[in-house]
């Protein structure tokens, strides 16, 4: 990346990168002899996020709440059954350009299943600059991919071997300098440690700390461990069965979080020290089903919270601002309670 492509990003300070706006996702559910759609998954439903230049966001849950779904939908992987994607001031949901696709890229959360084994790793880091930034010297290429393997910790010698012949956090290191190749202003990051050794998370998570700062990326940060969150997150949106639950900065949630889910999550999760540790709340019950998601707030079949004179399984609550930075989905606090 170029100083000026640097300095044209950190001028944009302060605008809106990525909004999301009421977007719903759904997966259709095929049966019978004939195969014909008998009913759908509702993945994604009616997700609100806004994501500025420098800033990560950190979308969790757990498995099956439709995290990746979210990420896939920004990348036009899915089509989005409602609401609106815009990146910057064109909507996307529609169809992505050349130049979206360009300012726009993932990292998926297997290293090993995002590589081409029968190619080399110059080739690999070279392919969205053939196809997506139109070099086509191979002189060229190659200066271009070695400065981005420099930028992630990599040597010259790593240009022309496979991946086999890589450690997982090496692998990973490509799969993230592929993602810079195209001088991208936003990175959806799919679980990128998940795979990882607890040494190597660190390191990798050190490395995406510096790109960020270094070219002013927005990160959509996906993951189920709240301690990476923690550790790299400027804002958290909490997921449950397609629905977003809480949203706020990372003392609203992880100091005083309100959902009855935020909680639970919370509380699971591994103590350092007996300062961190608190009593671990037990969830009741399976996760619903998204193809028949309960009425109300998909969370009341397994809430710890709720009361009688609620309406968690007739209404389904929206998100109300506790604050500036923090909202969350909840009829507790809807009642004023």
């Amino acid at each position: 990346m170029t100083q000026t492509d640097t300095a044209m990003r950190k001028g944009a300070k302060g605008e809106t990168l990525l909004t999301l706006d009421n977007v719903s996702i759904s997966y259709p559910v095929f049966g019978g002899i004939f195969q014909r759609q008998i009913g759908e998954v509702k993945a994604v439903q009616q997700v609100s996020l806004e994501i500025k230049p420098g800033e990560t966001l950190g979308l969790v849950g757990e498995s099956g709440c439709g995290k990746t779904t979210i990420g896939k939908g920004v990348l036009g992987l899915v089509p989005v059954k409602g609401g609106q994607i815009f990146f910057k001031n064109g909507r996307i949901d529609q169809g992505l350009t050349q130049k979206d696709r360009q300012k726009i890229q993932m990292v998926f959360q297997d290293p090993d299943a995002s590589l081409n084994p029968r190619m080399k790793i110059v080739d690999i880091i070279g392919e969205p600059l053939r196809n997506l930034m139109g070099m086509s010297k191979k002189l060229e290429i190659r200066r271009e991919v070695l400065d981005l393997l420099e930028q992630v910790s990599l040597k010259r010698e790593h240009l022309d071997r496979f991946p086999h012949e890589f450690s997982g956090g090496q692998k990973q290191r490509i799969v993230i300098a592929r993602a810079l190749a195209c001088n991208p202003d936003v990175i959806v990051l799919d679980e990128p440690t998940s795979a990882l050794d607890v040494s190597v998370q660190s390191q990798i998570l050190n490395l995406l700390e510096e790109l960020q700062k270094e070219f002013d990326l927005a990160y959509l940060f996906i993951t189920h461990d709240l301690s990476v969150i923690h550790h790299v997150g400027s804002s958290v949106a909490v997921m449950y069965l397609g629905h977003i639950v809480e949203k706020g900065n990372i003392a609203d949630i992880f100091y005083n979080p309100k959902h009855p889910y935020t909680q639970a999550l919370l509380s699971a999760r591994p103590a350092v020290n007996a300062e961190e540790k608190q009593k671990q709340i037990i969830l009741t019950g399976e996760v619903p089903s998204p193809v028949n998601p309960p009425s109300g707030c998909a969370f009341h079949p397994r809430c710890f919270s709720r009361t009688s004179d609620l309406p968690c399984d007739i209404d389904t609550p929206q998100l109300i601002k506790l604050s500036d930075t923090h909202e969350v989905a909840c009829h507790l606090y809807h009642e004023g309670k």
